[in-house]
């Protein structure tokens, strides 16, 4: 039987539910508005890239074992175009608005979701210091009555905006030139920021720039581009940090200067394109993480026993729906450009890929372990 084959068998015993849905272009944001809501948009140059709202299956909420249904049943709720390329994307909660970034990077845009139309409209930009043709400012959000906007390149360029006035309420206000590969907030008054060179650190806007830092993911650990994430749930370490050859460190936000376990995912070669990778901890899971940006997979792991250093691990779920749902072969496969998880159903994700797939996916835990 061939792999295809295979899959599409093994798939009625390996996920509880399964909807796949073709983009008009590959996305590299998945952004959840609620429950039952992403936004999506295309990242392709010299083009017009489409900004769209999906409303995800109904039968999503549905409890009987529907097996694999690779149907078109996404709906489109509200759309847009944008002229630039669009990176990175981020829904102002208890709003309408949308930040996004992207290339040329010179500037952010703001967009409306329309309440009395399908139109997801720009409506004003925000002026940002990066003037350097590659680069791009990452985002986040500090969602409060009046939101602000978390943005920067680098990190002497990161600083923190009023959405409404466009003031500057923070700034790091140092000429560190390190470029940042990810940005998150915390909280009302901290964020923490990952440098592609792996360095962390977690800010407290309430003060003066006094970030606690690690400077490296730690020892033995090899160069490469770093992603990060804190968030994750249950006792142990919060903070992921993932590196373009596979290795995965965790750390304590208490004391990031000791990893507190440093080790290698089974990935085949290293990322094609470190701007791609992602960690995510799941929202409603102790101790369970996912990460993509190497193949047309993601990978989901329990970290509840992980420790020391420079051990192999193995993953407890391997999604390969982008390898083989459209007659792709493991050599032809499209690259997963983002992956996200659900905010309220434990074991769903959603994942994106560079051949304009996205997949809905709510995987059953063979090992019966997180």
């Amino acid at each position: 039987m061939e792999p295809a084959e295979d899959w599409l068998v093994e798939s009625l015993r390996l996920y509880q539910d399964f909807h796949a849905f073709d983009l008009s272009g590959a996305t590299r944001v998945l952004e959840w508005i609620g429950d039952k809501g992403i936004l999506v948009a295309g990242y392709e140059s010299l083009k017009k890239n489409e900004i769209l709202h999906l409303i995800l299956p109904l039968r999503l909420s549905v409890k009987e074992n529907q097996g694999l249904l690779p149907e078109r049943d996404f709906k489109v709720r509200h759309g847009g175009f944008s002229d630039r390329s669009v990176f990175d994307l981020k829904y102002v909660p208890d709003t309408r608005l949308l930040v996004t970034s992207g290339l040329p990077g010179c500037y952010l845009q703001v967009w409306q979701i329309a309440e009395d139309s399908d139109v997801i409209k720009a409506v004003s930009t925000i002026d940002v210091r990066e003037k350097e043709g590659r680069l791009w400012p990452r985002v986040a959000i500090f969602s409060s009555a009046a939101p602000g906007v978390l943005h920067g390149a680098r990190l002497s360029s990161l600083k923190v905006v009023d959405l409404e006035s466009q003031k500057t309420t923070y700034s790091s206000g140092v000429s560190d030139g390190e470029l940042l590969s990810s940005l998150q907030v915390l909280d009302a008054d901290t964020f923490a920021f990952c440098c592609t060179s792996g360095r962390l650190g977690l800010v407290d806007t309430r003060q003066k720039w006094t970030p606690s830092e690690n400077l490296r993911p730690g020892s033995g650990s090899a160069g490469g581009r770093w992603c990060a994430e804190a968030g994750g749930r249950g006792p142990g370490p919060s903070i992921a940090s993932l590196g373009s050859d596979g290795q995965l460190c965790l750390l304590d936000p208490r004391d990031l200067c000791q990893p507190v376990s440093l080790v290698q995912c089974p990935v085949s070669t290293p990322s094609p394109d470190p701007e791609l990778l992602r960690v995510t901890w799941a929202p409603g899971l102790d101790n369970c993480l996912a990460i993509s940006g190497f193949d047309g997979t993601v990978q989901v792991y329990d970290v509840t026993s992980w420790g020391g250093m420079g051990r192999q691990v193995e993953p407890v779920f391997t999604h390969k729906g982008h390898i083989f749902l459209d007659g792709n072969g493991i050599d032809t496969a499209p690259l997963v450009t983002t992956h996200t998880w659900h905010p309220c159903k434990p074991r769903t994700l959603l994942s994106a890929a560079s051949d304009a797939s996205l997949h809905v996916w709510d995987w059953v835990d063979l090992h019966a372990a997180c």
